[in-house]
Formats: C-alpha cells, structure tokens, sequence
C-alpha cells in the first residue's frame, strides 16, 4: 500500500483535524460484536459455551464485560490515538491519557485467563478505559462531525481483498457470535465444520465450533479495524503519533492475522484431520519462535507496507 503520488494526495481538513468515518465505523463493528456477545452469552446455556460459568443477564454482562477488555481495548487505543489532535484543553488529553493508560491493564499476565473467561473486578479497568474512550469520540464527533471521506484508490482494494477473505474465514465464528452453528446454514455444511463433535487427547467430544465468541473473532476484528484506520492515519498532523500509530497498526493487523489463521487452522482443518500439524498458541505475547514472526512480520508491515519510514508529511494516503 504505497503513498499516493502528491498530486493524488489528501490534504487534512481545513480544521486541522484527521477524517473520522473510519473511526466510527470500528466503534460500530465492537458496539455490535459486544451486543451479539451479550445476547448469546445471556440466552444460551454456560455448559454450551466455553470457559464460562455464568447465565442469564448475569451471565451475559460478565462475558460482555471481558470482550470490552478484550480485544476490544487494542483498537479502543488506536482510535484515541487517531482523534488526539482534536482533543481541545488539558481536561480532554488527560481523559484520553486515562483511558489508554485503563486500556493498557489488559496487557498484564492474569487480567485476561483463557481458562476462565468469567469477568472479575480487574477486568473492569479495561472496560472503563474503552467507556471513555467512546465517551471521548462521541464528544469530538458531535464538536466536529464525521469530517470528508477520504477517497477511494488502489490501496483500498488490497484493504478490501484481505478483510473479504477474512469475512469468508469468520463465517462459523461470527454464526457462533450470533448464537448458532454455521452447517445450520443450507449449503454451508459441507463448507465448514461447526457441530461436528471431535475429541482430542483422551478429551470428551465437543463441538468443532463452540458457541460463543472465539479468539478468531477477535483476530479479525482487530485485523479490520487496522485495515480501517491504515487509511487515515497519514493525515495526522504530528509526526510522532502518525509513526507511533503506523506502527501499532502494523502489529494490530499481524495479531489480528495470526489470531485468525491458527483458530481457522485448528478448527477447519485440524478437526477435519487434512491436517496432523497444530499451529501454537499466539494469544499471549512470550519468548517463542511464532512471537518472533509476529514481531518480524509486524516490522515488515509497518515499514514496507505502512512506509513508517517515509511518513514524514501529512496529507498522503497509503
């Protein structure tokens, strides 16, 4: 995703400040994700679920809190970095400090526990970090508004290309989302696995496809939001957030991938047995050799295809 060439390039608003259709567009995708969570997580029952053990409304606020932490945090960071220059006063920044600071507490060992995805009192900083950051994007959107839509060039294509395939890959996750199992879909089943039963290493039978939210999910959320905001954020006007985002994006988007290859990976293809080979688990940031590749590949992202190195004015797309 090359700059454009200068006499294509996007100028920022007059106002000074980056457009913002992309930045509601993520916040929309998470409003509904984090409803769809609840929903399912309140109507079905725990045993049905995975690693939880609450029902009811009960049941579905605990689960729907952790999502806000979870992932939706990471890209809760990206967009406050993205509407910073719009923030007005001392107040507004320090709000938007707390916020990435609260946000950030998602990162420390334990807050988030695979095993036990219950919400606890920790679980809530997080939570309370993406709830005023929302707070804070609703306040610059009604001071400011959308602002114009950036337009269209061949880098978009390329964003539309990988979040398509991407959008095929979570059609079981996001039937799980909603509630129901994706073979349930006439045509469907011979496509995907979903309420095939599989059993594992002396394991009882389950599922293919748990009901519920999966760290695929949160994968492609996050690789769409990254693919969303790569197409503003060269229209910040400070250097040092623009290179910092480019940056963060880069590794949100190669998180997002590797999230949503190896639950793909295991559920399609392991459990389909067209494969012996099991990808590791990449969920948490550790000295290992897949880490290693993220990192690497999240470098070659930034730089290569980001050009992290060359934003050096605002006003041009990549």
């Amino acid at each position: 995703m090359p700059y454009s060439s200068p006499e294509r390039g996007i100028a920022p608003p007059s106002d000074g400040g980056t457009p913002l259709v992309e930045v509601a567009w993520v916040w929309a995708l998470f409003v509904v994700a984090t409803v769809a969570v609840f929903v399912t997580y309140s109507r079905i029952s725990a045993r049905d679920l995975y690693n939880v053990s609450g029902t009811g409304l009960e049941g579905g606020a605990s689960r729907a809190l952790v999502f806000l932490g979870y992932p939706t945090s990471f890209a809760a960071i990206a967009v406050v970095a993205v509407i910073w220059e719009r923030f007005r006063g001392v107040l507004e920044a320090g709000a938007a400090a707390v916020a990435v600071t609260l946000c950030l507490t998602i990162v420390i060992p334990g807050v988030v526990d695979q095993g036990d995805l219950d919400a606890r009192p920790v679980n809530a900083l997080a939570a309370i970090g993406v709830g005023v950051a929302f707070v804070l994007t609703g306040m610059v959107l009604g001071r400011d508004g959308l602002g114009k839509t950036l337009p269209w060039d061949r880098a978009d294509l390329v964003r539309l290309l990988v979040g398509g395939i991407l959008l095929v890959a979570a059609l079981p996750w996001l039937a799980a989302e909603a509630g129901f199992y994706i073979d349930a879909v006439p045509g469907l089943d011979p496509v995907f696995m979903s309420e095939e039963l599989h059993a594992e290493g002396g394991e009882h039978a389950a599922h293919a496809v748990h009901l519920g939210d999966h760290h695929g999910t949160d994968g492609v959320l996050l690789a769409w939001s990254a693919l969303a905001l790569s197409r503003v954020f060269p229209t910040l006007r400070r250097r040092g957030i623009r290179i910092g985002l480019a940056a963060y994006l880069g590794l949100m988007l190669v998180y997002g991938l590797a999230l949503a290859l190896e639950d793909f990976w295991l559920e399609q293809l392991y459990k389909r047995d067209v494969t012996s080979i099991r990808l590791p688990d990449m969920i948490r940031p550790e000295a290992s050799p897949e880490w290693a590749a993220i990192v690497g590949a999240t470098v070659v992202v930034a730089v290569f295809v980001f050009r992290l190195g060359r934003v050096e004015e605002p006003g041009r797309r990549v």
